[in-house]
């Protein structure tokens, strides 16, 4: 059974900083992609930032140049830094893992993120 627990999130004023960690416990035989997702109010989920099998890191149009999404392989955990945090950044953020094979798709219970004028 594989469970992701996050950490970090709280409030911030616009402009600060916040780090969100993950860790992935359980046994994983396949490869994987990993990273993290938001969901505001009223609104869908949406992709924030992942990194694939092969290292590759993806982000969200809206945070291009502010966050930093990193994995550590042999920690089994997976890294969000946010900087110059915006009022719309506000959300709940889910970690999130994609098995590749399987096809299947694992979610932590989200940690909440806001951010103040």
């Amino acid at each position: 059974q594989v469970q992701l627990v996050e950490s970090g999130g709280g409030s911030v004023q616009a402009g600060g900083s916040l780090t969100l960690s993950c860790t992935v416990s359980g046994t994983i035989t396949e490869s994987d992609d990993r990273g993290w997702y938001r969901q505001a109010p009223g609104q869908d989920r949406e992709l924030v930032a992942r990194v694939t099998a092969g290292g590759t890191k993806i982000y969200g149009g809206s945070v291009k140049g502010r966050f930093t999404v990193s994995r550590d392989n042999a920690k089994n955990t997976v890294t969000l830094q946010m900087d110059s945090l915006k009022p719309e950044d506000t959300a709940v953020y889910y970690c999130h893992l994609f098995a590749i094979i399987s096809r299947q798709d694992h979610w932590g219970q989200g940690t909440q993120v806001i951010v103040s004028v």
